[in-house]
């Protein structure tokens, strides 16, 4: 391979929350007991260094020294234009359907406020992003779960009729969706986006569309984008995007949302600008045109062959090592979510106890009852294939016994 994805790269005091957020409370797990090091796998970031033009551009641009007011420049959206036809097949896409977001649950934010009100629900499939859960909350809207489901094949799957059947029940006119999902790993196929769509058009319901994780796509999976289905999903869908997930970025800020109908647009555009702080960094904005290049078409391309490898080898040890420990193959995302039941009711062990066992030998995994997943992990896979196999070693060795 051209780039680097096999070096172990120290994080210490360099601002990561994956390795110095560890005991501060929250999700975060505790520190490891005394002999063993950190093998980040919790936070929803990448212990590998970006693409060498995302520096490159931020470089180039701080040297200059002057960073007054700025508008976002004609490279930014070509560059976006590109990468959205190149990676996803969208055509059509003009500069003025594309607008800034600080971050894609503030994109969230300004949808819910654009148009549903305190008190309003909302539809969400369960297992749920974290981040869903809190952004709605904290805006005073009602979560309404329509839980996603295991077919025969181990494969999570939507309950077309549930979902119907919530958003009547409870007069839902807004969804939020996961596409690829957090936590399951699902890419959705085409014929699954256009029945979701079929129920939210029949209620009349605007759909958020996270679409952060489109381009971590494995094992020869593809992403669809939620407004390229049909002519109603893009009228009716904001689809929110950002560079973060893809080039570990997130400390950067700054996302993307695009908005093909104007009455959408224009309703999430005035309450996104309403903060007056909803605004890009110059850095963040150059940090976007380095990574959208050629040479970041390269360097995702060769990253989705690592972490398919890194997927493929966890879920492989999992089935043949741990039994009682479940896992749907995840088609993108570097997430696993594990559910642990069978496992814990056989050693008549708790969540609670075997997530510290992990903790204890380092292996920093998350509690997957934030995600609506009774007695689940969450483990990162974003890493180098040697760590990977040493944190299921560590799990062998003095976890899952």
């Amino acid at each position: 391979m051209k780039y680097d994805f096999t070096s172990i790269i120290d994080r210490h005091g360099k601002d990561a929350m994956a390795v110095d957020g560890l005991g501060l409370g929250g999700s975060a797990p505790q520190p490891p007991k005394e002999g063993f090091d950190i093998i980040p796998m919790w936070v929803a970031d990448m212990n590998f260094l970006t693409v060498p033009t995302v520096p490159e551009a931020i470089i180039r641009r701080a040297q200059h020294g002057a960073y007054g007011y700025f508008h976002p420049s004609r490279d930014y959206f070509d560059a976006i234009i590109n990468w959205q036809e190149r990676r996803n097949g969208v055509a059509g896409l003009a500069r003025e359907c594309i607008g800034y977001e600080n971050g894609v649950l503030g994109g969230v934010v300004s949808v819910l406020e654009a148009f549903s009100a305190p008190g309003d629900a909302v539809l969400l499939h369960s297992p749920t992003y974290i981040g869903f859960t809190k952004c709605i909350s904290n805006c005073g809207r009602k979560i309404v779960h329509s839980p996603l489901k295991l077919d025969g094949n181990g494969v999570w799957r939507m309950d077309y009729e549930d979902m119907d059947a919530k958003l009547k029940a409870d007069k839902i006119h807004l969804a939020v969706f996961s596409n690829p999902h957090n936590p399951c790993g699902r890419v959705w196929e085409r014929w699954e986006l256009e029945r979701a769509m079929e129920v939210y058009r029949d209620n009349g319901c605007v759909v958020v569309s996270d679409e952060i994780w489109s381009d971590i796509i494995l094992n020869g999976n593809r992403h669809i984008p939620m407004q390229m289905v049909s002519e109603d999903a893009r009228n009716r869908t904001v689809g929110l995007y950002a560079p973060s997930k893809t080039f570990n970025l997130a400390g950067l800020v700054g996302s993307y949302r695009i908005v093909y109908n104007a009455y959408l647009r224009d309703r999430v555009e005035a309450q996104s600008g309403k903060s007056h702080y909803n605004s890009m960094n110059v850095l963040s904005m150059h940090a976007l045109i380095g990574a959208y290049s050629e040479e970041g078409h390269q360097w995702v391309d060769e990253l989705c062959q690592v972490l398919s490898g890194n997927v493929d080898y966890a879920c492989d040890f999992i089935a043949s090592h741990f039994e009682g420990v479940q896992v749907a193959k995840p088609e993108g995302t570097y997430m696993l979510f594990l559910d642990c039941t069978q496992w814990l009711q056989k050693h008549g062990k708790t969540i609670d106890e075997l997530e510290k066992a992990g903790w204890d030998v380092g292996v920093a995994w998350q509690d997957g009852r934030v995600f609506h997943g009774e007695n689940s992990i969450r483990m990162n896979l974003a890493m180098p294939l040697s760590r990977v196999k040493e944190a299921f070693g560590r799990l062998e060795e003095y976890v899952f016994r």
